[in-house]
């Protein structure tokens, strides 16, 4: 990972040091020290942005969940029929995910051990919750299948689109996020759309 040069420090390049750090040795297991180090910065030099390395936890999550929530605000994530939106919401899931792949990674990998990773996980059950009703409605519009239980669906869709950051990597020339978003939207939706 390559650092700024001493001296050059914002927040935000802080924090993105920081969840790198955190998305490579886990949350509990970065010290400040580490964090420091990694910045090539001294840790008074880090409580100059922050107080402390719960604070960067708190920021780098919030920018993830703010992603994912301003997708629900979205016009289209609004109008149109539930198939429409939750298509929608799906295909901006991906794309919001992989516009902040480290954020949304360090989200997704918060356990809940301290109040700043519980309060995440509230968010995210939050978010999850909305993308249900939107399956759920679709169902009771007849454009998705009545058959397939849509909590088992939502945890489906939903585990399609998070494994993005196991593999998902933009600069190793793969998969350009548009492709992926479709093919995510593809795959899940053909399969669950009533047949008529």
């Amino acid at each position: 990972m390559s650092t700024p040069r001493r001296g050059t420090y914002t927040p935000e390049t802080l924090l993105s040091v920081a969840v790198a750090v955190f998305n490579e040795r886990g949350y509990d297991g970065t010290s400040m020290e580490h964090l420091s180090k990694a910045a090539g910065i001294s840790k008074s030099s880090i409580y100059h942005h922050v107080v402390g390395k719960e604070e960067l936890l708190r920021r780098a999550v919030s920018r993830a969940l703010d992603g994912l929530f301003g997708i629900l605000d979205e016009e289209a994530a609004g109008r149109g029929s539930a198939l429409a939106r939750v298509e929608y919401v799906t295909r901006r899931m991906v794309e919001v995910l992989t516009a902040e792949l480290p954020y949304v990674t360090l989200l997704l990998r918060v356990r809940g051990n301290t109040r700043t990773e519980r309060w995440a996980m509230e968010r995210r059950r939050a978010f999850d919750q909305r993308v249900a009703e939107l399956l759920k409605a679709a169902v009771a519009d007849g454009d998705l299948r009545a058959d397939v239980d849509t909590r088992l669906a939502t945890r489906l869709v939903f585990g399609m689109v998070n494994s993005l950051v196991e593999w998902y990597r933009p600069q190793a020339g793969g998969y350009d996020r548009d492709q992926v978003a479709d093919t995510v939207v593809r795959l899940a939706f053909d399969g669950l759309r009533a047949r008529g």
